[in-house]
């Protein structure tokens, strides 16, 4: 893991850090990404609350059983 913070590629403001994760022969890798850039004034801002939540993978968002 890196300990150095991760930035907007855009404005360069800090961003937070994001864990993603991806499929490695059969088993879930946690990926450390940089998160959305909030600042107002950047053209990659993204508003609080917006960001498009994800379930645990092969279930659909909004069906229940």
């Amino acid at each position: 893991m890196d300990s150095e913070g991760h930035a907007c590629p855009v404005c360069g403001q800090p961003v937070e850090t994001v864990v993603k994760r991806h499929k490695t022969l059969g088993a879930w890798v946690p990926v450390w990404v940089a998160g959305p850039c909030h600042n107002p004034e950047c053209a990659a801002h993204v508003e609080p609350g917006t960001e498009r939540e994800k379930g645990p993978p092969g279930k659909t968002a909004g069906k229940q059983s």
